[in-house]
């Protein structure tokens, strides 16, 4: 049952347990035959390291595959199950491994593209496969014949001369299938079936509504002149937008996934600002794409599926298995930096007041004017012009001379082009990875800029993943939704943007630089507060003076940004950083709240349910709101972050005490690049996350870098 099975459950019904599942059905397999000669996904790729072939993959192939390979699955799974040889390790875990090729192959394709490239036929599919993947999941987490022999083998784990990532794999199986059930009654896993049943199809039906809301509040700007502050380039790209939308003549502003808009950052009209955010804000509390119902049953659902497997609320459920334990430990974690955090935010936003009333703003800060104001401030302090940065941030030189100029630096690895892979659209493109010796690795795309189509937010997926068991290479892709530029004029990224490039790449490199023997263990495979730890590392690179002085250079002249105005940036990372915290802290206990609810609890009003809890924790600053509200909260509701947002922060620490000790080790340089790569990247989940961390660091995170990473350390 590999490591791609697991994502491929994840995927498919968009939950953020372990395979859960739904129906108590069997999957049935179509006429086979008849469609295999003519589905490519039938078979394995002849691309280099099985790269899927976009050029003959169509939408009518993925439902045959996709049911052929349950029911293929299925019936391997039943040949493991009832075995009449006694268990063992290899007749059992082994056998799951290698089980389920098809439904990975065709899965692994299908939910990449349904969530970076969709379309209605594409979302008519994963509406109508969600409840097959998870009663397909149910069908093998809780067949007690393959338990028991999960469980012979687990209890007698010490005796059978594994290997340690052999007994790492055998306990990793038994937790997960005792977390999803395998040791309920009867009785009890009727009622688990349900229960899956009906999350898989609300989380489903929650990420379609949300796409769907995405496109539905665009604001439409009928006159140039309430574009003020922007560039002509971005203006040309609203009226582009307009138009494609059917408002010829008018200006369109796409929404993205999160409360704040880079927008707000430079319009000047206070009127359009306030427009954007409440479009932004109040998504999804009401109409036919309403999410707010869905938010309060997915918790109630959730309570109740973790009090069945024996435990308090989802969020203790969930944390379990995790690095933090239980949720104590995490409001424990958050509760400790409030005081600290709420206080720089304070003075931020007095700081930001008194730039209104000096500018002649008759009017008290509100969400819409933070960014804009801020932005101000940020000017007056460091002396740092925006539009002066811009030049120097154009995208092909941040990802060719900042992101792929780290790898090599500190790992010694090259990406080349490989124009010659098929892609599944005409932005993405294909790269081959290196190692220092000339060896190839990896196949790696990069799709980074937003359409129509594509889910809000970054991510990175695989194609295919590592295995020594199987012989296969990682095939990884990075998402973003970068604005393009029109055709002809150069993309230029915030640096928030370029961060976020840099943090893809270290989930990417996470995949790419895996060497394991299971799949089920390979490469982003680690516990929720894990997974984001080298991601976060990553992005520190983005502002090591070496590395900036390397990508950033003006777009038409090549010259380096100039030393004056390097250093003001550098200065000026810390700014803001009150409001930075404090929306995350507010996004993150307002997810761990709705999933500390018990069972009994009544459906909640959204609204009201999020001012409680950011009350109760000493967040409800008005002009600071989470940076996702509830009805948008794709983390935690349709995806795979329920109760566990936090990780982003528990994992920081990790990441920052790691890029600070890495500093007393010369910094940039392959020694330390190549230690960090062995111990932590190539280990995937073979060995326990903070076993993996002191084989590098050589003891445990202290939160120090934290706290100067994001300039709190003085306020304490």
């Amino acid at each position: 049952m590999r490591k791609r099975f697991i994502a491929i459950a994840i995927g498919a019904t968009l939950t953020a347990g372990f395979m859960a599942g739904c129906s108590n059905t069997e999957s049935k397999a179509p006429n086979a035959m008849s469609v295999q000669v003519q589905n490519p996904l039938f078979q394995v790729s002849s691309l280099q390291y099985q790269a899927p072939d976009f050029s003959l993959i169509k939408n009518e192939h993925f439902t045959p595959a996709l049911e052929q390979g349950m029911a293929e699955h299925y019936q391997e799974i039943l040949a493991i199950a009832n075995n009449p040889a006694a268990a063992s390790f290899d007749n059992t875990i082994v056998a799951m491994e290698k089980s389920g090729a098809l439904l990975s192959r065709a899965s692994s394709v299908f939910y990449n593209l349904a969530g970076s490239n969709s379309n209605p036929e594409l979302r008519k599919i994963q509406g109508e496969m969600a409840p097959k993947m998870a009663a397909h999941s149910d069908n093998i987490n809780l067949n007690p014949a393959l338990f028991a022999r999960i469980e012979a083998i687990y209890n007698d784990r010490a005796n059978l001369g594994l290997t340690p990532e052999a007994v790492r794999l055998v306990e990793v199986y038994h937790q997960r299938f005792i977390m999803a059930g395998a040791k309920l009654t009867d009785e009890q896993k009727v009622k688990i079936r349900a229960l899956n049943e009906e999350q898989s199809t609300l989380t489903n039906e929650f990420s379609q509504r949300l796409l769907r809301l995405t496109k539905e509040i665009a604001v439409i700007v009928e006159s140039k002149n309430e574009l003020a502050g922007l560039t002509d380039s971005d203006i040309t790209s609203a009226a582009n937008d307009a138009k494609a939308a059917g408002h010829d003549g008018k200006y369109l502003i796409n929404i993205t996934n999160t409360t704040r808009q880079p927008v707000l950052a430079s319009l000047e009209n206070r009127e359009l600002r306030q427009r954007i955010w409440e479009a932004s804000a109040n998504r999804g509390l009401s109409g036919e794409n309403e999410t707010a119902s869905l938010v309060s049953r997915l918790a109630q659902l959730r309570a109740e599926r973790a009090t069945l497997l024996g435990y308090e609320n989802w969020a203790s459920y969930r944390l379990a298995p995790q690095m933090a334990k239980t949720p104590e430990a995490v409001y424990s974690m958050f509760g400790s930096m409030v005081p600290a955090v709420v206080a720089n935010t304070e003075k931020e936003a007095a700081d930001i007041q008194a730039m209104i009333d000096k500018t002649g703003g008759k009017f008290e800060l509100a969400p819409w004017d933070w960014e804009f104001y801020a932005e101000k401030v940020r000017q007056e302090k460091y002396a740092l012009d925006g539009n002066s940065i811009r030049p120097y941030f154009e995208f092909n030189r941040v990802l060719e001379d900042g992101v792929f100029y780290t790898l090599k630096e500190l790992y010694g690895v090259t990406l080349k082009p490989r124009p010659d892979l098929p892609v599944y659209h005409p932005d993405v493109k294909a790269y081959e990875m290196f190692d220092a010796d000339g060896s190839s690795m990896a196949i790696f795309y990069a799709d980074y800029f937003a359409r129509e189509g594509k889910r809000g937010g970054a991510w990175m997926s695989s194609f295919v993943g590592q295995s020594f068991l199987e012989g296969t290479k990682p095939v990884v892709v990075n998402v973003m939704n970068i604005k393009k530029a029109p055709e002809g004029q150069p993309t230029f990224v915030s640096y928030n943007e370029v961060t976020t490039m840099f943090h893809e790449m270290g989930h990417g490199t996470h995949g790419m630089f895996s060497k394991v023997t299971y799949p089920s263990l390979a490469g982003t495979s680690v516990s929720r507060d894990f997974v984001e730890f080298p991601s976060t590392f990553e992005e520190d690179w983005a502002a090591h003076p070496k590395v900036l002085a390397n990508y950033a250079k003006h777009y038409e002249t090549g010259k380096p940004i100039p030393d004056e105005l390097l250093q003001k940036l550098l200065k000026s990372g810390s700014f803001n950083q009150g409001f930075d915290t404090l929306e995350y802290m507010a996004a993150a206990l307002v997810d761990m709240e709705w999933h500390s609810l018990s069972p009994d609890a009544q459906l909640q009003d959204v609204a009201t349910f999020e001012a409680n809890a950011l009350k109760k924790h000493g967040l409800n600053i008005s002009a600071v709101p989470p940076r996702y509200k509830s009805t948008y909260f794709a983390h935690a509701f349709p995806g795979g972050y329920s109760a566990s947002y936090y990780a982003y922060m528990w994992s920081e620490i990790l990441a920052a005490d790691a890029f600070a000790y890495v500093q007393t080790q010369g910094g940039l340089n392959r020694e330390i690049g190549m230690k960090y790569r062995k111990t932590i990247r190539e280990v995937g989940n073979s060995i326990a996350p903070m076993e993996a961390y002191k084989n590098f660091r050589g003891q445990e995170p202290t939160t120090q870098g934290l706290l100067k990473r994001r300039g709190l350390d003085q306020t304490l």
